[in-house]
C-alpha cells in the first residue's frame, strides 16, 4: 500500500486539523497515511514514504522557523522524485505553505498545486477542501507508482495472455 506522511507545525491547533483531514482524505482512497508533529518525524518514516504533505501556520508573512530548519535537513532523507503537496492555516497573509512549496521543489519533489491556504479556523468546507487534496495526493502516488522506473515500454507491467484470449 503506498504511504503518506502529513507533517506538520501548528502553533493554534488549525494546521493540525488540516493534516488530520489530509490524512482522512488519503486514507480514503487507501493509502497509508501517517500524521506527526515535525518534532516526532524520523528521517526513516519520511524515507518510506511515497508521499510528504507539509504544513506550519504563518507567523510574521513566513514559516515557522523550526519548520524552515526542518525542511532543509529534509535533503538528508533523499527525499527526490517524491509527491509533496504543502498546506497550511494563517490569520492575515498565509506565505508559509507557498515558501513550503518552493522549498520542495528545490529538492527535486512533484509537489501538488496550488498549495492549500486557509485562514484561521478551518471550517466544514474548508475540511473537505483539505480531504480532497489528501485525495490528490493519493491519486499523485498511484499514478507515480504506475510508471515504469527505467521507462522501457517492456517494464510498464507484463500481461500474460493464454492462447485463445486476445492479440493472437
Amino acid at each position: 500500500m503506498p504511504k503518506a506522511v502529513i507533517i506538520y507545525l501548528s502553533t493554534s491547533g488549525n494546521t493540525k486539523k488540516m493534516a488530520d483531514a489530509i490524512a482522512e482524505g488519503a486514507r480514503s482512497r487507501n493509502v497509508d497515511a501517517e500524521i506527526m508533529n515535525f518534532h516526532e518525524a524520523r528521517i526513516e518514516d519520511i524515507r518510506a514514504a511515497d508521499a510528504i504533505a507539509i504544513g506550519s501556520s504563518t507567523f510574521y508573512y513566513k514559516m515557522l522557523p523550526p519548520m524552515e530548519k526542518f525542511i532543509e535537513s529534509l535533503e538528508k532523507a533523499n527525499v527526490a522524485d517524491k509527491v509533496g503537496a504543502a498546506f497550511g492555516s494563517y490569520g492575515w497573509s498565509g506565505e508559509a505553505p507557498v515558501m513550503i512549496a518552493e522549498k520542495m521543489r528545490a529538492l527535486g519533489m512533484k509537489v501538488i498545486d496550488p498549495v492549500l491556504r486557509i485562514q484561521y479556523e478551518p471550517a466544514e468546507k474548508d475540511l473537505e477542501e483539505c480531504k480532497r487534496l489528501g485525495k490528490d495526493i493519493a491519486a499523485k502516488v498511484k499514478k507515480t507508482a504506475e510508471k515504469p522506473k527505467s521507462g522501457k515500454p517492456e517494464d510498464a507491467g507484463v500481461r500474460e495472455v493464454k492462447m485463445g484470449e486476445g492479440g493472437h
